[in-house]
């Protein structure tokens, strides 16, 4: 059951908001909880039931070891509690992986069979290895079980995040107010969740039969020329885009339905002007956790280290070689393997999550030098701010490649095709234009359709590019309401210039999404549904 499908639209979620909103309504909090919590389990296993009984383990298990964590804190126990989430999760996820590059290794031919992976167990294994970290540290001060329970399995965010925290989610559950139902509640979940099913159905899946057939192609060993290995790569960028943002904008506006805020995920990611402030856009809330329990203890043992030997930390702009290494490239690199190996099990992933880490560092190094010189951190003059944005994004283009791709070598033969080692056909509609006819002519270039990114495809690849670096994002649209939890995010440019790009409780805004939303569901019930590219991690 996806959120984009005639069950979830027309069956689960009025089943649900029905039953939430009568119990809610004569003040029966816990019952309201415990019907979320039976629902969402419903939810899970609607794709395999046998998995069900997997998570309930993991739920009271992580329960009652965080609460002895609370009384009693220990590092053996924490360790042993961290190591018991981890174990399933390798098995589950990397088994296969393991056992077949140790076979290709040895040539010992073995037949192995498939390990089906259990949905959203990297997004749930994370949560709970973060509530015993906390319990341990005693930053835990919420332990009824009703609400844990609530607080992993909702699910709104269950299957792909946002990866939320125990502090920001168990006092929602826990306060009263959160279960009343609320007019406003529901009319912004609505709006939110029918941009996000727009976002998934009409852009993003039909970007996805774009950028399929390229990287097929690329996987067969079929050399892509220069403009097809581009829009291949360019209609899966702007696909992943579209599906993870309207994923959270549905995921935001289910909690809202619910009368629960969600943290923020998702912030125009494309409009970075380097690695850094990407990853402080994209999957907010992964980064989020990478730096609290992986990043920020391994700079914090290595700073431990230096002063148990002598090494003074470095004032501020002063950072030395050796210094610079052991404090931010290290760590950096580190943490972003482990986030690549996190996304999946393949070496095209990690080297997505080292190849992030080399951006990082690169970008932290350009920081720490302009620091030491005095020079201006960022630039907001028109054409530097453009030049980093779209530098910042071709990098993340070129990573995404080896994120969609099926291995390595598959990867590597369409960034050959991106840099023209496969040639150049130019779409014979332009090939007749003076300037670009000169050009073919000197340089001997083919000429002819695309045999997989047509002149249409790209119109609609260049138009899409244009909306996401120019237009507000769904919570700018929505700047004037709750949507996110604690979001703080400044208008777009755009909206100072028109105002009626943000959304106001009015008759104009209702008749435009009402008929959005019509056509979205005509869209949605015509054809099967399509799960969420998230879904697989």
């Amino acid at each position: 059951m996806v959120f984009s499908s005639v069950t979830f639209i027309l069956g689960f979620l009025p089943i649900v908001l029905l039953g939430f909103l009568v119990l809610a309504s004569f003040g029966q909090r816990r019952m309201a909880a415990g019907w979320l919590t039976l629902s969402s389990l419903v939810f899970y296993g609607w794709w395999n039931p046998w998995c069900v009984p997997m998570l309930a383990t993991s739920i009271v298990a992580n329960y009652i070891l965080g609460s002895y964590l609370a009384r009693n804190p220990s590092k053996i126990v924490l360790v042993l509690g961290i190591i018991g989430n981890l174990l399933p999760l390798l098995y589950y996820k990397y088994t296969t992986f393991l056992l077949t590059n140790i076979d290709t290794a040895f040539g010992f031919d073995w037949h192995l069979n498939e390990i089906v992976l259990p949905l959203a167990i990297s997004f749930f294994t994370f949560q709970q290895i973060a509530y015993l970290s906390d319990a341990h540290d005693g930053a835990v001060v919420e332990h009824d079980f009703l609400n844990y329970c609530l607080f992993i399995t909702f699910f709104p965010h269950l299957i792909a995040g946002p990866i939320t925290h125990h502090r920001e989610m168990l006092s929602q559950f826990g306060n009263p107010e959160n279960f009343r139902p609320r007019f406003d509640n529901i009319s912004i979940g609505l709006t939110l969740f029918g941009l996000g099913l727009a976002k998934k159905v009409i852009l993003a899946d039909p970007l996805g039969t774009v950028a399929s057939p390229a990287f097929v192609a690329a996987a067969d060993g079929q050399g892509l020329p220069l403009l097809d290995a581009w829009g291949g790569a360019l209609a899966y960028a702007l696909q992943i885009y579209f599906d993870f943002s309207g994923y959270t904008d549905m995921a935001i506006g289910l909690g809202l339905l619910f009368g629960i805020s969600f943290p923020p995920n998702f912030d125009s990611p494309f409009k970075a002007r380097n690695v850094i402030e990407f990853w402080s856009r994209w999957h907010m809330t992964l980064t989020r956790f990478l730096t609290a329990y992986i990043y920020n203890p391994i700079v914090l043992r290595a700073t431990r280290a230096r002063a148990a030997a002598g090494k003074p930390l470095p004032r501020r702009g002063k950072m030395t070689p050796g210094t610079f290494l052991a404090l931010v490239a290290w760590p950096t690199i580190l943490t972003m393997f482990i986030s690549g190996v996190w996304h999946g099990a393949g070496w095209q992933f990690v080297v997505f999550g080292v190849l992030h880490g080399a951006y990082l560092v690169i970008a932290h190094g350009w920081r720490a030098l302009k620091a030491s010189r005095g020079w201006k951190l960022d630039d907001d003059r028109l054409l530097p701010h453009a030049s980093s944005v779209l530098l910042t994004f071709v990098c993340v283009v070129v990573a995404l490649v080896f994120f969609r791709a099926e291995s390595v070598p598959a990867a590597l033969n369409l960034l050959a095709g991106m840099v023209g080692l496969h040639g150049v056909v130019v779409p014979a509609s332009f090939a007749n234009l003076p300037l670009v006819a000169q050009v073919v002519a000197s340089q001997g270039l083919a000429v002819g359709a695309g045999q997989f990114v047509q002149i249409e495809d790209w119109a609609t690849i260049l138009a899409l590019l244009a909306f996401v670096w120019f237009m507000p994002n769904t919570q700018q649209f929505m700047l004037h309401f709750r949507t996110a939890l604690g979001w703080r995010g400044r208008p777009a440019w755009v909206q100072a210039i028109l105002p009626a790009m943000t959304w106001r409780p009015a008759p104009i805004y209702g008749v435009a999404l009402g008929v959005l939303s019509f056509f979205v569901l005509m869209q949605t019930f015509s054809s099967a549904p399509t799960e969420f590219l998230y879904f697989q991690f």
